[in-house]
């Protein structure tokens, strides 16, 4: 895929997102004190990074495993179509779980995955993104946790990318092209 010269306008700071994650992770550990593990729940790709921090702030017993979905390809658009690519390996029946997510955007894959994982009857079943876009909401999803709230941009860094590039910035970015 051939992509379009473009730059990167910084948009939320690697001490901000770290601020933010520690506040969640308060409001978090309130939900799931009672917990013998909570088993938390990556959504790959762009979630690898947040995931990471967020469980080092957690102060819970905790389990990892991840989900792989994608409705997106290498292009800025989703295709509205969900396709699971990589599935949990453990059983969550009567589990505690926490879906980490990077970025809410049409609510298509979370609304899928948070189906797919609740019928699978964990004891309580939340989940948490990163970044939340309601301008671009076209499926109701409910969310428990959002990190930042962000106007209608294209964004990268902080394990999120375009067409694979950018995961590595330490911070959150508006792509604008040039």
């Amino acid at each position: 895929m051939e992509q379009r010269p473009y730059v990167i306008d910084e948009m939320i700071s690697a001490q901000q997102i770290a601020e933010r994650i520690g506040d969640l992770a308060r409001e978090i550990e309130a939900e799931f004190a009672d917990t013998d593990k909570l088993v938390v729940v990556g959504l790959l790709r762009g979630s690898f990074v947040f995931i990471a921090d967020m469980v080092r702030a957690l102060d819970l017993p905790i389990e990892v495993d991840f989900i792989e979905a994608s409705s997106y390809g290498d292009g800025m658009e989703s295709t509205r179509e969900v396709r699971i690519l990589k599935d949990l390996r453990g059983a969550i029946e009567g589990r505690d779980v926490l879906v980490v997510e990077d970025l809410i955007d049409t609510g298509f894959t979370l609304r899928h995955v948070l189906g797919l994982l609740g019928a699978r009857k964990p004891a309580r079943l939340r989940s948490i993104v990163l970044l939340d876009k309601p301008s671009r909401r076209e499926v109701k999803v409910d969310v428990d946790w959002v990190g930042f709230e962000i106007p209608d941009a294209f964004v990268v860094g902080y394990g999120i990318d375009y067409a694979q590039r950018n995961r590595n910035l330490p911070y959150i970015g508006a792509v604008r092209f040039t």
